[in-house]
């Protein structure tokens, strides 16, 4: 599937995939210290979604 991308997009998605781990790991270490539970919870689920993003995006790198 990489053929078909120009290497600026290529460098783009590599860029956004990056992007999303480290929101992933933000949103963690904020669970991490968040007071509230349902915060926590939020902030977790957050996570999760940014890293199924991520998983998302690399399929395109594949």
């Amino acid at each position: 599937m990489n053929q078909s991308l120009t290497q600026t997009e290529v460098e783009n998605l590599r860029r956004i995939i990056g992007e999303h781990g480290m929101i992933a790991n933000k949103l963690e270490t904020y669970a991490g210290s968040a007071m509230d539970p349902e915060l926590k919870t939020i902030l977790l689920r957050d996570a999760q979604a940014a890293k199924q993003s991520q998983q998302q995006l690399l399929s395109f790198l594949h």
